[in-house]
């Protein structure tokens, strides 16, 4: 047998201008290359905008339900007492106590002075109503520094960074750039506190061991 084949005479022989013309607006099998493209494209810009709104709203949310990135009310001593950041310490010695909703450690200026006094501390710092307000951020990568019972310091457990615990960082200890920041804070007249976690103040450069306003620790060692 041959390698011929008998074609019909209907088919074209050769690429006339009508089956030049049905090729280049003909629908083709499947998905085009510019319809794929356009695809593509759409799913991308909606995945995007999907991105922005639900990024909006997480961070319009707290705001709007009184959590962290707005004002937080946590109540007078006798209720931040109430909630230690480490079981066993106690907040009128001085140790911190912790709330996980406002993300925040919160610590008496003065111990000595067993108050809060009302006022008002933009800065968060404390001057003024005897309690400073931090963030639980370490200042090098994000990580959450705990508490240590031991030497009333906070350690950060992923790269040592150390601060005292008003959130001073100790200049030799640890590669973290500057002090723990600090959340705004109100005193009313009740002596009820309230931060606001969407005003941020950044922490002071750090101190060296055995210079004036750096709390030394109460032990020679850590928790880490």
């Amino acid at each position: 047998m041959g390698n011929w084949q008998v074609e019909p005479l209907s088919r074209p022989q050769a690429l006339t201008k009508e089956a030049i013309r049905a090729l280049r607006h003909g629908q083709a099998d499947g998905m085009s290359r510019r319809r794929m493209l356009r695809t593509s494209l759409g799913a991308g810009i909606g995945l995007w905008l999907l991105e922005l709104v639900g990024g909006t709203i997480s961070f319009l949310w707290p705001n709007l339900a009184g959590g962290f990135g707005g004002k937080v009310t946590l109540g007078d001593i006798k209720a931040v007492a109430a909630s230690p950041a480490v079981i066993g310490a106690n907040f009128n010695t001085g140790a911190p106590a912790y709330f996980q909703d406002a993300q925040s450690y919160v610590v008496l200026i003065d111990p000595t002075r067993y108050e809060f006094v009302p006022g008002d501390s933009p800065e968060g710092d404390g001057a003024a109503t005897n309690v400073r307000t931090l963030w639980q951020r370490c200042t090098h990568l994000g990580c959450k520094p705990n508490f240590c019972p031991k030497n009333y310091w906070f350690e950060c457990p992923c790269h040592g960074s150390r601060y005292d615990r008003l959130g001073i960082k100790v200049e030799q200890l640890g590669p973290a750039p500057r002090s723990l920041d600090r959340f705004a804070s109100v005193v009313d007249g009740k002596g009820v506190l309230t931060l606001d976690t969407s005003k941020i103040t950044l922490g002071p450069l750090p101190i060296a061991l055995g210079q004036p306003g750096l709390i030394p620790p109460k032990s020679p060692t850590g928790c880490i």
